[in-house]
Formats: structure tokens, sequence, C-alpha cells
């Protein structure tokens, strides 16, 4: 592809632009044999391509692909003849940008993409700083639902501070044919999906999880004063914010966690290689970041309680006593797999490791908005997954579990009058479920934020499957970790 020539006082150019001129025969006799083999190539993809999305509409690419390389009506190339070196250095660059911009539209849309680990929830399996290689084809892409944006920015353009899309036109939710489906256990990219409304100045935690700690009435009275949150957007699926964590609970299951332990459809699962819990870990000396590094316990997850605010009401609360000094020990909180915390009770320093406790520490879990909720993050449920075209019967114990599934995802009116539940504005005791859905949590369980807070992840969040490593840098030092390059990832 190129840009139109201009006209040009060459008698060379004018040759060259002139022989585009004539009748359609005599410009199909002017085809050199390459241009053909070139066409019939490119149409060979988009024939393929069409069958693959089951979209009709993407054979209309062949009228462009046969005026570029057969018919040419418009000079296409024509500025390589130029006389002008700066302008054909310019249309080159012109000519390879959109070149370059077509490929990587379509590139990051079907095929697979870049996606950089922004937070420990899934430490020690994934790590802060790891850049991903995202198959989109594993699953099944999915045809973009709003398809006109810039590739490689998610919903907001640096600098400029503006929206990276168009919301129209919309498409409705597709996803093509892929390798495979989900499966347990398997790591996975998504959408996140309360993060339909964000607030401009503080898209983490979520609206809301802000308004149901913090009230609606303080939230927007924040907006552009006193916490200064910023305006509330909205943001379709696919310009959502990407999270990654692990499949822990597919459609149709029962699950239920009992003391951190995971149980599907009755049965006991086996924890993840690297699965990880916070413990407060006393010590008689200083820890030294040597030996924290020794453990790959990075800055972010390293705490002091003794520094926090408070400390002294903390320690005292939750059953340490001072020593013969009058002073607390050191009291740490760390994130510790199986094997960290039996190489940690070694020290000759260390006084007591305990589990963090639910009941002191855990912050408040899904449903948000049901006042009988006394589920937590370690005990947890039972939950049943839904399924595509099962129907669950609702009554008011359930009906706040599945209602974001009916409302949000769903596209549904629901409304709670006296204790009975209206859909779309008639009766409800049961709702068939339009699409599949799934349940993520991270390895690093007490510092994930995952759906034991907001809930299930819609099929059509569903983005791709990390397949390996491609970069790794340790945020806390700046160092490329090169024995994580491309290293596979994959379930434990």
């Amino acid at each position: 592809m190129g840009i139109i020539s201009v006209r040009s006082k060459d008698k060379k150019d004018q040759e060259y632009i002139g022989a585009k001129s004539g009748s359609f025969s005599d410009r199909e006799k002017s085809t050199k044999p390459v241009q053909w083999v070139k066409f019939g190539l490119l149409a060979l993809l988009i024939v393929l391509f069409t069958v693959w999305a089951s979209n009709p509409w993407v054979l209309l690419w062949l009228i462009p692909a046969f005026e570029v390389y057969v018919t040419r009506y418009v000079a296409w190339d024509a500025w390589k003849k130029s006389p002008n070196a700066l302008f054909r250095g310019i249309a080159s660059w012109v000519d390879a940008i959109v070149f370059a911009l077509f490929a990587v539209y379509f590139i990051n849309n079907y095929v697979f993409q870049n996606y950089k680990i922004p937070t420990s929830s899934l430490e020690k399996t994934l790590l802060i700083g790891d850049y991903l290689c995202v198959s989109k084809v594993s699953y099944g892409p999915r045809s973009p639902m709003t398809p006109l944006s810039l590739p490689l920015v998610q919903h907001t353009l640096p600098f400029f501070n503006c929206k990276s899309y168009l919301e129209k036109p919309s498409w409705d939710y597709n996803r093509l044919p892929g390798l495979g489906n989900i499966e347990l256990y398997d790591i996975v990219v998504f959408n996140f999906p309360a993060g339909d409304t964000v607030l401009a100045n503080c898209p983490n935690p979520d609206y809301y999880s802000m308004v149901s700690q913090y009230g609606r009435d303080w939230v927007w009275n924040n907006l552009d004063r006193g916490e200064n949150l910023g305006e509330v957007l909205y943001r379709p699926v696919d310009r959502r914010e990407n999270y990654v964590k692990r499949c822990v609970g597919l459609p149709g299951d029962d699950l239920l966690l009992s003391d951190g332990n995971l149980y599907l459809n009755n049965q006991l699962i086996e924890d993840p290689k690297n699965m990880q819990f916070c413990y407060w870990v006393e010590t008689t000396s200083k820890i030294s970041d040597k030996y924290f590094t020794s453990l790959s316990i990075n800055i972010e997850d390293r705490y002091l309680i003794n520094k926090s605010l408070g400390a002294a009401n903390i320690l005292e609360r939750t059953g340490y006593k001072m020593n013969a000094n009058g002073l607390y020990n050191y009291v740490y909180r760390l994130p510790l797999t199986k094997q960290m915390k039996e190489k940690i009770a070694t020290r000759s320093d260390v006084v007591s490791i305990k589990r963090e406790s639910d009941e002191d520490f855990g912050s408040k879990v899904y449903p948000l908005n049901d006042p009988n909720n006394k589920w937590t993050r370690d005990n947890y449920g039972p939950i049943h997954i839904p399924a595509k075209g099962e129907t669950i019967a609702l009554d008011m114990s359930n009906i706040y579990v599945y209602e974001r599934c009916i409302k949000n995802y769903e596209g549904n009116s629901l409304e709670i009058k006296d204790g009975t539940i209206y859909i779309n504005g008639a009766e409800a005791n049961s709702y068939t479920f339009k699409m599949d859905y799934y349940w993520m949590m991270g390895d690093n369980r007490h510092n994930s934020l995952d759906s034991r807070y907001w809930g299930f992840v819609p099929e059509d969040h569903i983005v791709g499957k990390p397949l390996f490593i491609w970069l790794s840098i340790d945020g806390d030092t700046g160092d490329i970790r090169w024995s994580r390059l491309f290293k596979s990832v994959h379930p434990n």
C-alpha cells in the first residue's frame, strides 16, 4: 500500500502515470505476473479469514486488493518515481507506518498481544515485570467490539489523556474458533469485569468497591474536589483493563473455599505449586534486604508492621507481647509459599509465624451489596458458577450473587421489590444464562484482588492465554531476569 501520487513535471513520471490510464484490458495486460501472484496470495488469505470469522463482509477487501495489484486505477506507488528526494523519503515513511499500523492492528486483535505483569497476584508463578506473549487463538480471538481504535493502547492515549478508541460503531460479541477451551488451572488474561465503570484518577480499587466502602454520596462528592477522584467513566468490554489470574472454577462448577482450601464439586483440589498466603513473622532482629531477595520477596510485598500507623495497637490487638526491653519485636507481613515458610522458620531469630487472620485483615468480598454476606477470602461459598444455557432458580438467598451477571453482563433490567425479583419488568424465580462464566483467582491468595472481590468473569471478557515470558525486568533493581526469558507459562 502507498499514497496517491501528486502532479509531477518530470517527463518519466508523466509517462509512468500515463501508463496507468487507458482501458481495463490495457491495464490488465500491463500487470506483471508477480502482481497476480501477490493478489492471489492476498485473496487466499482474505478467503481463509472469511471462513474463520464466518463473516462474508470480509470478502469486500478483495475489491481494494484487486485495485492495488491488478487494475491500478490509482498510481499507488507513483511516489517512488518522484524526482523530489524529500517527498520520496516522507512518502516512504508514511507508506511503512500505514502498513505497520494495519499489520499490528490485525495481529494484536486476532493473533497475540503483549501483556506486562503489574502486580504480585500470581507470585511466584508470574513475577512483577514479566512481559507475556498472550495467544488469542488458544481460546479463539474476539472480533473487536470497538473496531475504530489505535493498536497497542488499551483505552487512553498517553500524553493526550483521551480515549484511544471510538465508541461508535460498536460490534456485538463474537468469538472466532480457537485451538481449545479454558481448562481448570489455566492462567488466563481477561478484561476486568468490574472495570465497566471507573474513576478517572482512582482506577484501583474499582468504582463499585469504593461505593461499597465509602458510600455513593462520598464518592460523588469527591469527584472534582476533596479526594479529586476524577470523572466517572464507562468503558466497553474490550477497553477494560487487562487482568491475568488462574482459572480455578469452570462453568457449571460448585466452588467452596474452606480455610483457604479449594473444593470443586465437593472434591478437594490440589493447590498450585507456588501458592502463597500472608504470614506474620515475629523476629528478634531485623531481616536484611539480601535475605528477602534470596526468598524472592519483592520490595512491594515486604511490610514491617512496626512502621505502620497505630502499630502498637495493631500488635497488641493481634496478641503480640512486648519484650524485656519494653518494646515489640520486629513483626513482618510476608507472602510465603509452603517451602518459603519452612525455610524462614529455621532462622534462629524467629519467635513465631502465624497466618494472617481473615476476620481481622480481610476485606469485604463479593457480592458487595448483599447485607447478609458473611463470606471471607479464605472461607467463601459455596457458590455455583453459571454455564451457558443453564437455568438457575433465583430467590433472596442468591440473587445478589447473580445480579451483576443478569444486569451488567447480559443486559437485562433487574429490580427487587418487597422480596420479589423482577427481570425486564416481569416477576422471575429463575433465569437462563446466555454465557459461560469463570472463577479467577491469584496464587498469591492474600494479595490478589480476584473473583472473591468482584465476582464472575463472563466469556466475552476472555482475552487469551499467556504462552511464554519474552522479557522479565526486576522492578526492584531494574535488571533483566535472564533465567526467565522465553520461559513457558502453563498450569502447575
